[in-house]
């Protein structure tokens, strides 16, 4: 059975689903991830918690099925792991290790603040966002990993456990696709992503994997204590989505902007102001890397837009 057919056998309605043009991440945008999958790798961890079998070799030494090494022999080995030939030509015991082999729990914090409903070119950056987490999703079941995620959506966050299971997976792009469209169909009010993170925190594992995608336009003190805590409990990214035009300021003219009801008329001919809203963004990301290198977390970008 292809991957369409089972798809539509979960969700009839999402083989029906008009892409988004850009505007909203439908399911249909989702599931064509899978083609891009192999361009997010997920790290190696130093130790992994699940029990259950997977393809990523793990740091616990044990009786697996991939060599690892041969050392020798120290109090509390398997006697039956023990290599005789390389024992009886040191003329003391040597025993031969193996990786076990086991999953990985993988979650996607996905931002879809009202600042993330914002893009001049392709497509918004909250699509953008979905996107990267459908890729790593597809990645997840390739691998045998577990996949989870929280959207910090409106009027409340959404939790999907970590499962190895495509209706599960479904059901999480079917929710961000309507948490997607969300951000078009209503006022969304300006909301923080400490408490998605605390939700985050209490659902994972230690030593998961996560990824955080958001534009970190709230990046405050609370924000940087919560991620801080969080990397020592979990090998976290931060993958910072922006707009092109986030980062460098629109060609010389007058232009019109409304926030809300709100309308301002500003020009883009000045210099002073052309250098001062592009170092605004300059030290903005780099108090993010800064905090990120500082606090052992990675970090990523991920434009929307060519700025060419």
């Amino acid at each position: 059975m292809k991957l369409r057919d089972i798809t539509q056998k979960i969700f009839p309605e999402a083989g029906s689903t008009p892409k988004g043009s850009g505007l909203f991440a439908s399911v249909d945008d989702l599931v064509a991830q899978r083609r891009y999958a192999h361009e997010w790798q997920l790290g190696r961890l130093n130790h992994y918690t699940s029990q259950q079998a997977g393809d990523v070799k793990s740091a616990f030494k044990g009786r697996g099925m991939e060599f690892e090494e041969i050392r020798a022999y120290t109090f509390g080995d398997d006697v039956r792991d023990i290599d005789w030939r390389v024992t009886a030509r040191k003329q003391q015991p040597y025993t031969k290790l193996y990786n076990e082999e086991k999953d990985r729990e993988v979650y996607v914090l996905l931002d879809f603040s009202q600042t993330m409903a914002f893009g001049t070119r392709k497509e918004l950056k909250s699509v953008t966002a979905a996107k990267i987490a459908a890729r790593i999703g597809w990645q997840c079941l390739k691998n045998k990993d577990r996949f989870g995620c929280v959207i910090h959506a409106f009027p409340q966050d959404l939790l999907f456990k970590a499962q190895h299971s495509l209706s599960n997976m479904m059901l999480i792009f079917q929710k961000m696709e309507e948490a997607s469209r969300g951000l078009l169909e209503q006022k969304v009010p300006e909301s923080s992503l400490k408490n998605t993170l605390y939700l985050l925190q209490t659902a994972i594992k230690s030593r998961a994997i996560v990824f955080v995608i958001s534009d970190f336009a709230d990046f405050s003190d609370d924000i940087r204590k919560i991620l801080a805590m969080l990397a020592k409990k979990a090998d976290v990214t931060c993958v910072n989505v922006f707009d092109c035009l986030e980062q460098k300021a629109p060609i010389p003219g007058e232009y019109m902007v409304q926030d809300g009801g709100k309308r301002l008329v500003f020009s883009s001919a000045n210099k002073v102001f052309r250098k001062e809203y592009e170092t605004y963004f300059a030290q903005k990301h780099q108090q993010l890397r800064d905090f990120c290198r500082q606090f052992h977390l990675h970090y990523l970008e991920e434009i929307t837009g060519n700025c060419h």
